[in-house]
């Protein structure tokens, strides 16, 4: 059997100067390309994430919520959508792109530029288990660990490798996942509330 890392939405929208930045994601950025440069060996695969939104309806807020709707971001063709300049994709095998006319959060929701989804790529490979990294802890990280264990993976979450939105909302995600039988290891960068 074999493992994965996935790479949940390290995009500079995302990160500090987007259009729904997070506290920590550039950090999180250059955290996940340490890692992939000093442990090369530590998963036989790599895959990312990434919002990627064409019209996805009430998802964008005029204005926001901060719950349901959000600003504008990882719009289609515009920067906000690209990977972090500080995330090497190097070893990026797959990339899933979720949400083109949906909310979507959970990378298991998108597709690879063939259609194939998450799950599928990940078990034609007898990949058993996955490590989930990324922005942000509390929305897409914990919809992808979730799903993933929801699927039958064994799943853990690198937190200091991930950023989180609110401490309320990361409180949540946390219980949600422990629930889940998602193994935990550090603390994710929360920004002050």
């Amino acid at each position: 059997m074999a493992n994965a890392l996935i790479i949940v939405d390290v995009q500079n929208d995302f990160c500090e100067g987007g259009s729904l930045a997070v506290a920590g994601g550039a950090g999180v950025a250059a955290g996940i390309s340490r890692l992939l440069a000093t442990e090369p060996d530590r998963w036989t695969h790599v895959v990312a994430t990434k919002d990627y939104h064409v019209d996805p309806g009430a998802h964008f807020g005029d204005p926001p919520d901060f719950v349901e709707s959000w600003p504008r971001h990882c719009v289609v063709g515009t920067s906000g959508s690209e990977f972090h300049p500080e995330l090497d994709t190097a070893r990026v095998e797959a990339i899933f792109h979720k949400g083109e006319h949906a909310a979507a959060y959970s990378g298991f929701e998108g597709h690879a530029d063939d259609g194939e989804c998450l799950a599928d790529w990940l078990r034609r490979r007898d990949v058993d288990r996955v490590d989930v990294v990324g922005i942000a802890t509390d929305h897409c990280v914990r919809a992808t660990a979730l799903d993933a264990a929801r699927e039958g993976f064994a799943t853990t979450v690198l937190l200091e490798l991930t950023a989180a939105v609110a401490p309320a909302t990361t409180d949540v995600a946390l219980r949600a996942m422990e629930g889940a039988g998602v193994i935990m290891h550090g603390q994710p960068v929360i920004r002050a509330a």
